[in-house]
């Protein structure tokens, strides 16, 4: 996706299309404002209520009209626009009015929300500077990761490698950082991207934590690492995690306890199952084994000369109705027949066992019969039993659910989904899966082991309501519940505080509005309360990224690159160490709130606040090596570093970022030059 940033006289001229004013259109409408451009809109009925109420104030025109119709785009403004963003909840409506758009303003970028992702595909390759989100896609992510309630805050895949996002809180135990200076944590498969220490409060920026400050037991530290190689296929990968945590379900479900559960649990299911047949094959069974116990005893009490295996054989026929056959001439070893000195009550007993055996085959081949029937509709729709402990509860699977299940299955994460009503055969066939009412099927979904309860549903009263009943029934699990209106969210996260109250339509919004100025988002997360985009920007000429050192990028935009890639190269490198500076037709991935890409997009760069003071030499190999480490970091020539590095002790006259400044005092000092920082206002000229 080519990016294109604007100079500040620029942006003032951009003007912005949304087409569609529910819930998602107003919170675009919210974040493009912060960007500080001109923002139109389309509805087809005046909106009553507004769920960001400054929305009127912030739109320079609103029209009412099919924005499908030539005539209203026209009247938008359409053809001066540079984006326009189509996100009504018809997605028939949203790609029609994309072609309309298209003919009239053949260079407007068009973002749509769609979720036909074979045609999205299609249409990028035809119509360009095309891109389609699905909110619901882009949420669901948000709520799989924040169930997990572990360190792990992001999942993404870039080349084929997984990398995790992780806050972690440091522990006396934690040799590997307590007690070192947070820039020696990075590695070429970690970075750091911020360090809270205990007593201060989250960092509001990606690099404003200080580098040399040493970590210490209470402090959290936010980073990003490899977590592994996706040698597998996905598909592969997805199959082997979920077989993997089968087995060991299974595994962990033989215990005492829980076999003597499992036998009460099946007996109840058949008692009380509408089946009657099965309730009597049940009875049956327990009854045949009793009197077949009974019938070995009595026959070999009554003839010591038998053995025992000789009594339990005669016992079997009988049951299996051999009365003839035994009665008729088959003689124990001892050649004695049966029917010689019988007491009348044994061989009426005889007769029982096999009047009863004949009864119960009958009932067995009943039960085969229908287990066959109906085996052909339940045997492929079977569903893996209910976790134990440490599970996502989900409730409502609709098509949110359902992609916030898929994550988590994904992630190896045990849960269950409770659903009204049966899902298709091919959807999530391998989860665990309650169907009934939601609040009665709480107590068959383990509840009070749960790590978490999620609810999904469309309604939020109906959300609100079963997640304080879960949270009754298990105040230590997490709460997530799902809301489609930011005043409901707003309302209800402070009469709650154990509940994380989460808005699709806020957290959607913010992708969307990035697209618009040419960002290809690639996934998303939460940190401290924002949302940190996975962007990728492909370099050209006049973009205000073009021409500058990864370093300078991160600080003075203040995000994070992970992953960069030179023009017409297969290799790519992620978290690099040595600066490199962009050109032409570069590959470059970073971590980014709203507030770095609209720097980006403006070319606004933090300043350059510090300045290193070189005071001597130790060797005289030292020179050269210097000038390399300051041609390195700063940028510039190699003929300029030795220029001063030969008029020393001195200022370079380049100013930089803190953490810039302070990498090149520390190289520095590996190649025996002394430097030390200078805050640019103490400076002297130089």
């Amino acid at each position: 996706m080519d990016i294109h940033g604007t100079t500040n006289q620029a942006k003032q001229q951009d003007l912005f299309l949304v087409c569609g004013l529910q819930s998602l259109g107003q919170h675009c409408i919210a974040v493009l404002k912060e960007y500080d451009v001109k923002v139109n809109a389309i509805d087809d009925v005046q909106p009553k209520h507004w769920e960001v109420p400054e929305v009127p104030s912030l739109l320079e025109r609103l029209i009412i009209g099919d924005c499908r119709q030539p005539s209203v785009l026209e009247q938008a403004g359409i053809r001066q626009c540079r984006s326009i963003l189509l996100v009504t909840r018809n997605e028939r409506m949203n790609i029609e009015a994309a072609f309309a758009a298209r003919r009239l303003n053949p260079q407007v970028r068009l973002i749509v929300r769609s979720d036909k992702q074979n045609f999205n595909k299609l249409l990028y390759e035809n119509l360009g500077n095309f891109v389609a989100f699905e909110p619901t896609h882009l949420s669901a992510q948000a709520f799989a990761l924040t169930a997990l309630d572990s360190e792990a805050i992001g999942y993404f895949t870039l080349e084929g490698q997984l990398l995790q996002v992780i806050e972690h809180q440091v522990q006396p135990k934690d040799s590997w950082c307590i007690a070192k200076p947070v820039h020696r944590l990075n590695l070429t498969t970690r970075r750091i991207l911020s360090h809270t220490p205990v007593s201060s409060n989250p960092l509001l920026e990606l690099f404003e934590w200080n580098p040399e400050a040493e970590v210490q037991v209470g402090d959290t530290l936010v980073y990003i690492d490899v977590a592994y190689e996706l040698a597998l296929s996905e598909q592969d990968t997805k199959k082997y995690h979920r077989q993997k945590w089968q087995w060991q379900q299974l595994i962990h479900s033989i215990t005492p306890k829980n076999v003597l559960q499992k036998i009460v649990r099946f007996w109840q299911s058949y008692y009380q199952s509408q089946n009657q047949i099965r309730r009597i094959a049940t009875i049956y069974a327990i009854t045949v084994l009793v009197l077949w116990l009974v019938g070995i005893v009595l026959y070999r009490l009554y003839y010591p000369q038998i053995t025992l295996q000789e009594a339990f054989y005669a016992t079997a026929i009988l049951l299996l109705g051999g009365y003839g056959d035994l009665f008729g001439g088959v003689e124990f070893a001892s050649q004695a027949q049966l029917s010689d000195h019988m007491p009348w009550w044994l061989r009426l007993f005889s007769l029982g066992l096999t009047l009863t055996g004949q009864a119960f085959v009958g009932v067995l081949y009943a039960l085969l019969t229908d287990a066959l029937v109906t085996s052909r509709f339940h045997f492929f729709n079977s569903h893996p039993p209910t976790p134990q402990r440490n599970h996502v509860v989900l409730i409502g699977l609709n098509q949110l659910g359902q992609r916030v299940a898929a994550i988590l299955q994904d992630l190896n994460q045990p849960l269950v989904g409770i659903h009204p009503t049966n899902l298709d055969q091919q959807a999530l066939a391998d989860m665990p899966l309650i169907v009934g009412n939601a609040i009665e099927a709480l107590p068959q979904a383990n509840l009070s082991h749960a790590k978490s309860i999620v609810l999904v549903g469309d309604d939020n009263m109906e959300n609100l309501e079963i997640g304080l009943m879960a949270h009754a029934m298990n105040p230590a699990s997490r709460l997530i519940i799902r809301s489609q209106d930011r005043h409901f969210s707003d309302n209800i996260a402070p009469l709650f505080p154990y509940a994380q109250v989460l808005c699709g339509a806020a957290l959607s919004a913010e992708v969307f509005a990035c697209a618009a100025f040419g960002e290809n988002v690639l996934s998303l997360f939460r940190l401290s309360d924002q949302i940190v985009m996975v962007t990728e920007y492909n370099i050209e000429e006049g973009d205000t990224l073009n021409g500058l050192l990864l370093s300078e990028i991160a600080h003075g935009y203040s995000v994070v690159p992970i992953l960069y890639q030179k023009y017409r190269q297969d290799n790519y490198s992620l978290m690099l160490w040595n600066d490199v500076k962009l050109e032409t037709g570069d590959r470059l991935i970073v971590l980014a709130t709203s507030r770095g890409l609209q720097r980006i997009e403006w070319g606004e760069m933090l300043p350059r606040l510090w300045q290193v003071q070189i005071e001597k030499v130790l060797t005289k190999n030292a020179l050269a090596d210097g000038a390399e480490e300051i041609a390195l970091i700063t940028g510039c020539n190699c003929t300029t570093a030795r220029q001063w590095m030969n008029n020393l002790p001195g200022v370079l006259p380049t100013p930089l970022y803190k953490y810039q400044a302070q990498s090149l005092v520390r190289e520095l000092r590996k190649v025996q030059v002394l430097a030390s920082l200078i805050f640019i206002d103490q400076a002297p000229n130089s």
